[in-house]
């Protein structure tokens, strides 16, 4: 049986839900400081039901995303708030690591946004800079395209923390990253920047495994977290989109959930989690299928 790093699920959607107000574009990003507390509630939760790994509330913390609601003079404000909430809700749990988001510049899923390295990586050392005195790791999630996972990589270059690169694939084909570009290609750049995992994040769980059969040749520890949305839609991609342009599945309860989780436990993943639309009851049955398999949660 093998030691396995059980994450969290969604964050932003969960805060949204427990607020009680209506989605808005970096909603989930300004509640840190209109309603202080939710977010330490939602990591608070995860580590009851078993996840080992709090995800920082700051996937969307980007200069360039703030300054689309005039609240880039927030920024270093907000990436204290999220981290000292995450470290609240571990050190009431007694245990635990924290992960540190590192999500897209722009917006999710759009390759055709993507800045180029030489863009991209200084405003990633930043945040890396800004976090790792209070992280365990870091989790550059949602990568889409090539440039995003090189540009991410390369801004996290001087990270004294473990980095963990998370992809996005294809809703129908998860050979492919969202940018149409092979999965596979993906393995000179892992090994150019040798991040310490790699894994697939924000896809439909269909679409996994395919993925997780390439990504396992790279040499690196691998998993996967995914979303429960039908799929990414065209509306989603328009700018400043909410999650109201994208539909939830009503067939992905937790046993759904959790058999896909353990398939890729099958594959060799030693690192699952969830995320959009995956929630606390989503992990604490992943949490029950590991143990019951006589797997170790770590």
């Amino acid at each position: 049986m093998a030691q396995i790093t059980l994450l969290d699920g969604s964050i932003g959607q969960e805060i949204v839900k427990r607020s009680g107000d209506r989605a808005t574009f970096l909603w989930s990003t300004s509640v840190m400081m209109e309603k202080p507390g939710i977010v330490r509630q939602v990591h608070a939760d995860y580590f009851d039901v078993g996840a080992t790994v709090a995800t920082t509330n700051t996937y969307a913390v980007h200069r360039d995303r703030l300054a689309k609601v005039d609240m880039e003079p927030q920024f270093e404000t907000l990436i204290e708030c999220a981290l000292t909430e995450a470290e609240a809700a571990r050190d009431a749990a007694g245990a635990g690591r924290i992960a540190g988001s590192l999500g897209p510049l722009g917006a999710s899923y759009r390759p055709d946004i993507c800045p180029p390295v030489a863009v991209a990586a200084p405003l990633y050392s930043e945040l890396v800079g800004l976090m790792q005195d209070k992280v365990d790791l870091f989790l550059v999630e949602t990568v889409a395209s090539l440039a995003h996972a090189d540009g991410a990589l390369t801004g996290c270059a001087g990270s004294t923390k473990p980095v963990w690169l998370a992809v996005t694939v294809d809703d129908d084909d998860g050979t492919m990253l969202r940018s149409g570009e092979p999965v596979a290609d993906l393995a000179e750049i892992v090994a150019r920047h040798a991040p310490d995992a790699v894994l697939v994040n924000c896809s439909r769980p269909e679409a996994v495994e395919a993925a997780l059969e390439i990504i396992a040749g790279f040499g690196r520890p691998f998993g996967a977290y995914a979303n429960g949305f039908t799929r990414i839609t065209e509306e989603f991609k328009q700018d400043n989109p909410t999650v109201d342009a994208l539909e939830h599945r009503t067939d992905l309860d937790p046993v759904a959930y959790a058999e896909f989780a353990m398939g890729w436990v099958g594959q060799g993943a030693t690192i699952v989690g969830g995320c959009c639309e995956v929630g606390p009851d989503h992990i604490a049955e992943l949490a029950a299928r590991l143990r019951a398999a006589g797997h170790e949660i770590v």
